[in-house]
């Protein structure tokens, strides 16, 4: 005997929605416990926290999913970038009023560091493993 109803109804015989399924909770041991040991920080990591906790737990659809992904970490700027280039200028004296109570070898040492965080960043960031990743959910 057939399951399809007696009746044509549209959607009946079509595979679940991926949406079906709700998100899950964050990961006290992953992601939700790095959110929740980065708390108070500063305003600015608070916004940036809320902003991850949204993506993590909002219902993104697969083109948004790629968007985020390329946003994140595979589009050449993205977001990865922006914050090699954060680290740069706070680690800067120039830019960062802060660092001039540091005698001048300690400020250039911290410069410096901040430099070759921001080029690691970008030289050296895993990109192409996220931008593999939208290219495998594209199908390609």
């Amino acid at each position: 005997m057939s399951t399809y109803p007696g009746r044509h109804v549209p959607g009946a015989m079509a595979p679940a929605s991926t949406f079906a399924r709700p998100v899950p909770a964050l990961d006290e041991d992953g992601l939700g416990g790095i959110l929740d040991d980065t708390a108070g920080i500063h305003a600015g990591i608070d916004m940036i926290r809320d902003g991850i906790r949204l993506l993590a737990l909002d219902r993104l659809t697969v083109r948004q999913t790629q968007n985020v992904l390329a946003a994140l970490a595979a589009a050449d700027p993205n977001l990865t970038h922006a914050i090699g280039a954060l680290v740069e200028r706070l680690t800067n004296p120039d830019t960062n009023p802060a660092l001039d109570a540091l005698d001048p070898q300690t400020a250039k040492d911290v410069q410096v560091l901040g430099e070759q965080y921001r080029q690691h960043t970008v030289d050296y960031g895993p990109h192409d493993l996220a931008g593999e990743a939208i290219a495998r959910i594209e199908g390609i």
